[in-house]
């Protein structure tokens, strides 16, 4: 049963036309049905552009999604990540039957139970209890079979004090808990959940994800999962699905799948060696401060070859105030985040109670020694802050790559999944 493929996505694609309501003009409804009574190809689907947003593109036609294949497995759960506007959600809504796909086949095995917006099936005049039973119902369960689950149901949302009460007085949370427990404890054989979690506290997301666990490895029902949050999709999913611009990316182990997604978010990449970087098209200035570049500098292999282990060496950032008194008290903090945007190091001016005078020179040096990251790659982020609240940010400044390096002189080579993020050899067994 493990293996059965309960869902199966083939050459899914979905088309929509810009600032409009279908295809906007009547003569183009004819040209499409003119083309279908003579059993030939809808024009318009020879047409269009990737889902690009931040291009402005010359064809009114845009693909939401573009040729996606892939299938799942019953009791998998499947991570979807993008960046806003890679199709996640459109390919949520034609799974759950909400839109129609333009081209392309879906086949699915049982019951598909969906949780994609705050409040989605609620009926805002009806109690909450009410709404349980109309979302059952909509699910194809019997009135018996959601008596059984109701105290279970409202014992899990947290909504017990309010669930007589109509569902438009609910907060946004309220919903989304109340929701999300009609959805998990009705048995449906796939589940799908967006981004809506994001709107629970810490506590519910956390049993949320717990309960998601539950019915997959329990109950062997299948979940698709869309998240912002790598560390929520690392936790829940043994594989991830990546979308790019509408476009099938991978679909690999997750942390595989976030690697490549949190590679292709990154800036400057440092891949062969340590060089001055210009921070000029990411920089953020405020009125009197500029942070124009960062310089690395690992002794260990220098300029012109991949970091080892930033073993000792400097990182040096440039700036620029524009008045010479906003020179005075100048404090910086670098902090390297590893791809799940998780600190792991920060060198910071605060810790060591340190400022930087005006009659220095603009640029500030820090220098570090034995750090020993272990092989993967880190992002690096830059603040800046000065006596007059002049506060410079770049998040994603670079990526460095540390390769593979045997600081224990073992042969083995430990992983950050695993093992975290900094070696240390500053312990003995005995």
């Amino acid at each position: 049963m493990k293996d059965e493929v309960i869902l199966k996505i083939e050459n899914l694609s979905k088309q929509y036309r810009l600032g409009t309501v279908g295809t906007g003009t009547i003569s183009h409804d004819l040209n499409r049905w003119w083309y279908k009574i003579r059993g030939k190809e809808d024009p318009y689907l020879k047409i269009g552009e990737s889902n690009s947003r931040s291009t402005k593109g010359k064809s009114d036609y845009v693909w939401a999604l573009k040729d996606i294949n892939f299938e799942v497995k019953r009791g998998e759960v499947l991570g979807i990540i993008g960046k806003n506007g890679a199709g996640k959600s459109t390919l949520l809504k034609i799974l759950s039957k909400v839109t129609g796909p333009t081209t392309g086949n879906i086949k699915s095995k049982g019951r598909i139970a969906s949780l994609l917006e705050v409040g989605t099936g609620f009926h805002p005049e009806m109690t909450g209890k009410e709404n349980i039973f109309l979302n059952g119902a909509i699910l194809g369960m019997t009135k018996k079979e959601i008596t059984l689950k109701l105290d279970e149901i409202i014992s899990f949302s947290g909504c017990e004090r309010y669930i007589d009460t109509p569902v438009k007085r609910y907060s946004s949370g309220m919903k989304v808990r109340l929701a999300f427990a009609v959805a998990a404890h009705l048995e449906p054989d796939i589940l799908v959940v967006d981004e809506v979690l994001a709107v629970g506290d810490a506590e519910f997301q956390k049993k949320a994800i717990g309960k998601m666990k539950d019915i997959s490895n329990s109950d062997g029902r299948t979940v698709l999962f869309v998240s912002h949050d790598m560390a929520a999709i690392q936790n829940l999913c043994s594989k991830t699905l990546l979308l790019k611009n509408g476009k099938f990316f991978c679909l690999e182990k997750t942390s595989i799948t976030i690697s490549k997604y949190m590679q292709s978010n990154a800036g400057n990449k440092v891949e062969k060696g340590l060089v001055s970087l210009d921070l000029i098209e990411k920089r953020k200035h405020s009125k009197n401060l500029n942070l124009n570049s960062l310089k690395i500098f690992d002794t260990e292999l220098g300029f012109g070859n991949k970091i080892k282990a930033l073993g000792s060496g400097f990182f040096e950032i440039n700036f620029k105030s524009h008045n010479k008194i906003l020179k005075n008290n100048i404090q910086v903090a670098i902090t390297i985040k590893d791809l799940f945007n998780r600190p792991q190091l920060t060198f910071s001016t605060t810790f060591r109670k340190k400022t930087f005078k005006k009659e220095r020179k603009d640029s500030i040096k820090c220098t570090f020694n034995d750090i020993n990251l272990i092989p993967g790659i880190y992002i690096i982020h830059i603040w800046l802050l000065n006596d007059y609240e002049d506060e410079v940010i770049i998040e994603n400044a670079c990526e460095i790559e540390i390769v593979d390096n045997d600081v224990f002189n073992s042969g083995i080579l430990p992983s950050l999944e695993f093992h975290g993020a900094i070696l240390t050899t500053n312990f003995k067994w005995e």
